[in-house]
């Protein structure tokens, strides 16, 4: 019996040290504190910057284009593992590297993807006050790092990202980059802004579902990037709340400030008395965007709709570009409808009723039971919007098929939702009781959204799951932690309401594994620059003056002209005009690479750095331009009344052209015979299509089509285990170039005044 009462006494004890071990875990007892990296590397050389800008002039000059401007090429979108989700993507059991520091983000700009621009945007929801003062000093470095005889061999800038999530269509308004000029710490936020809700709540109060308790059990070698995950978790919990009561440029600097809304968000800045600029971006991705979510609630006054100068049109997530008349659900949010599959759309939440119609035939049941189970699991799945796959029970990634995805859009975001794309958002417009219309007017911008601190990683398409986002579990076992498997997969569906969705963990939710395959290295911006400094860079960007690639380093310029060829208003610009316009389009496609990495690269970085940072591969350009196949105009003309139909006003494509490219680009010219009689504002951009190439994650889910093209088996590229990490699932792609829109007032042709530009 004594023996027993040890035993028993040991094992209780036993209990209480793990208890108490796993409990240390996520209170950070055995973790540290992450600092932000050490930047290695000194100035790249003078030369190199001169031969880069020297390459593209000799391209515009062979266009015809005037030198009065030189193009640079950034990425104002980057994470390092001072962001929660590339922290924890980061830990090895999920194929991770360990750690991104920011301070890599400066060397990798510079030796790997040889970028003119680069921003740190880490989520604001996890940056303490300590966090934030390590970014501010290791974004300084690096520009004091980059002055290369004068020339900036890079120019950084500081910034966090508002990430906004709603569980429901009128709370929900997405995430925003805010992107500071000067690295002044006077000018730049005195603490970054978190957004209210779904972000902050799951990070301060609920981190456990992020990352079982268990974990560190599984990977002993590397139990203290689990502890240090601990750590980091409690630190953001240490920092206390804001008073809300008080204007934030009257708060202290060391506590933790949240904008429920992009109005209150702009309130803040302005309040500290800074004019950032602030970048919308993801727009249409469906795996956090609720069905049946608008910009209209954006465009009222009180949200600002006036900040918002530049939109993140595709980054590494996918394209949020491109509209559609089709719907993931219909109705109000009180009576949602699953709609029936389109020629070009299968709704998720119908091949919901189809997965469950086909378990309920294979069991031999009647046609009218499985017609009615199938039924009951389109309402049901339709009911929760992105989450509907959580209602079918023991399914798999596969099984879905290509539902919820848009099959003719160039590289879209999973889940895409059209109502809440870049052309929905110019269409619409928002009229006020007083006759006032507020509209929004975006330069557009692409991003790589690199959650490995690796801005620009769009250059060649290798190493997937280092150049992209793409990652998961190294085992099916570590997959369960994350992700447990349903027991059972019953022939029927199962009911899920609001509540019980808006506590389930996150990465339930999200359909991590499927999203995975649709991860890209994303894209870029390029500024039309009259000098290369942080003054004529920041000038380019808040006027408009860029556009958006998709990751390569295409050469673009577009204009209003006159019919002597006189530009009269560039990209970004607003001009007011009553007669037929006239416009010019130079394009050029981007530079074929060599293998490996240029002598500066191998000089600049030690053979450890370059292998682990760059993968062995950097941005190294031959002398052959790729060739620009066509140019594709689109036309949009918003809403002059509050209902009338986004389907009437969107045309994509409204013109092609085709493109004489023998090697050095081409130039084309087109108008609008029908603008004047029309009578209405209208909007204009082009693409410039590249011809194919790969690209990693270019076909995502590699299905299989029938004769009608319907998917009948999908073959998904996950990040995890069931894909091989060799495997960088290319397929050929049409890389493009995205102009900043010309925006045209109509005026009565007697008033026309074709040179009055914004």
């Amino acid at each position: 019996m004594r023996l027993l009462t040890i035993g028993s006494a040991v094992i209780a004890a036993a209990a209480i040290f793990v208890g108490l071990y796993v409990y240390g875990v996520f209170e950070g007892w055995h973790g540290r504190p992450r600092g932000p990296g050490e930047i290695t590397a000194n100035a790249v050389p003078a030369e190199t910057i001169e031969d880069r800008i020297a390459r593209i002039n000799a391209a515009a000059g062979a266009l015809g284009q005037p030198d009065d401007t030189e193009i640079l090429f950034g990425d104002l979108h980057v994470h390092s593992t001072y962001s929660t989700d590339a922290f924890v993507w980061a830990l090895p059991l999920l194929r991770g590297e360990g750690a991104n520091p920011v301070a890599d983000a400066c060397d990798f700009a510079r030796f790997c993807s040889a970028l003119d621009f680069w921003a740190s945007t880490d989520h604001a929801e996890a940056l303490t006050p300590a966090r934030w003062s390590q970014i501010i000093d290791t974004v300084q470095q690096c520009a004091a790092r980059s002055d290369a005889d004068g020339i900036p061999d890079v120019i950084p800038f500081v910034g966090f990202e508002w990430t906004q999530v709603g569980a429901l269509p009128d709370d929900h308004y997405g995430h925003k980059n805010v992107v500071f000029r000067s690295l002044d710490r006077d000018a730049i936020a005195a603490r970054p802004i978190a957004a209210a809700g779904v972000t902050v709540r799951a990070l301060r109060d609920n981190a456990q579902a992020m990352l079982p308790p268990e974990i560190a059990f599984l990977d002993l070698s590397n139990r203290q990037n689990y502890y240090d995950f601990g750590r980091f978790v409690q630190d953001v919990r240490d920092v206390p709340l804001c008073d809300e009561s008080v204007e934030s440029g009257a708060l202290p600097r060391d506590c933790y400030e949240i904008a429920a809304t992009p109005g209150e968000l702009v309130t803040r800045l302005e309040s500290q008395g800074l004019d950032p600029l602030i970048i919308p971006h993801g727009s249409a991705w469906g795996f956090y965007t609720p069905p049946g979510t608008t910009w209209n609630k954006q465009l009222n006054p009180a949200q600002r709709p006036d900040a918002f100068r530049l939109i993140e049109i595709f980054s590494g997530h996918g394209n949020s570009e491109e509209y559609r008349p089709w719907r993931p659900a219909l109705g109000g949010i009180d009576d949602l409808v699953c709609p029936e599959p389109s020629g070009n759309y299968l709704p998720s939440c119908w091949r919901a009723g189809e997965i469950i119609r086909e378990r309920c035939e294979s069991e031999g049941l009647p046609e009218e039971i499985c017609d009615e189970r199938a039924l009951i699991a389109r309402e049901n799945a339709v009911h929760v919007g992105l989450a509907g796959h959580l209602t079918v029970l023991g399914e798999t990634p596969e099984d879905w098929q290509d539902s919820g995805q848009c099959r003719d859009c160039f590289l879209p975001a999973f889940n895409h939702i059209p109502t809440t794309s870049v052309q929905a958002g110019l269409a619409a417009t928002h009229f006020d009781d007083e006759g006032g219309e507020f509209r929004f007017r975006w330069g557009f911008i692409g991003s790589s959204d690199t959650h490995t601190a690796r801005p620009g990683i769009g250059y060649k398409p290798f190493e997937r799951h280092y150049m992209t986002d793409a990652g998961g579990a190294v085992s099916q076992n570590i997959a369960e932690r994350f992700l447990p498997p349903d027991s059972e997969a019953p022939a029927d569906s199962r009911r899920i309401t609001r509540d019980e969705l808006i506590q389930a963990a996150g990465f339930q939710i999200t359909e991590l594994e499927r999203q995975a395959s649709f991860f890209t290295g994303g894209g870029l911006v390029a500024a039309h620059v009259s000098e290369r400094s942080r003054d004529g860079l920041w000038s380019a960007l808040e006027n408009r003056q860029v556009y958006a690639t998709s990751g390569l380093r295409q050469l673009l310029w577009f204009d209003l002209i006159d019919e002597d060829g006189r530009a009269l208003a560039g990209m970004g610009d607003t001009a007011e005009r009553g007669e037929s316009p006239l416009f010019r389009v130079r394009a050029a496609g981007s530079l074929r690479q060599n293998p490996g990495c240029p002598d500066y690269s191998v000089r600049g970085l030690s053979p450890d750095r370059l292998q682990q940072l760059c993968r062995g591969e950097c941005y190294n350009p031959g002398n052959e331009r790729f060739r620009i196949t066509r140019i594709e105009v689109i036309r949009i003309r918003p809403q002059i009344t509050a209902n009338e139909p986004l389907d009437d006003l969107i045309e994509d494509v409204w013109q092609t052209l085709p493109c004489d490219d023998f090697g050095e680009g081409c130039e084309v010219t087109f108008s609008d015979p029908d603008y004047a009689a029309a009578g209405r504002d209208t909007i204009y951009y082009v693409r410039a299509i590249q011809e194919p190439s790969g690209q990693v994650n270019g076909n995502p889910l590699r299905c299989r089509y029938d004769e009608n093209g319907r998917c009948i088996e999908a073959n998904p590229c996950f990040g995890d285990y069931r894909t091989d990490m060799s495997d960088d699932c290319i397929a050929e792609v049409e890389h493009r170039a995205w102009s900043s829109p010309i925006y045209l007032t109509h005026l009565p042709q007697a008033a026309d005044d074709p040179e009055a530009t914004e």
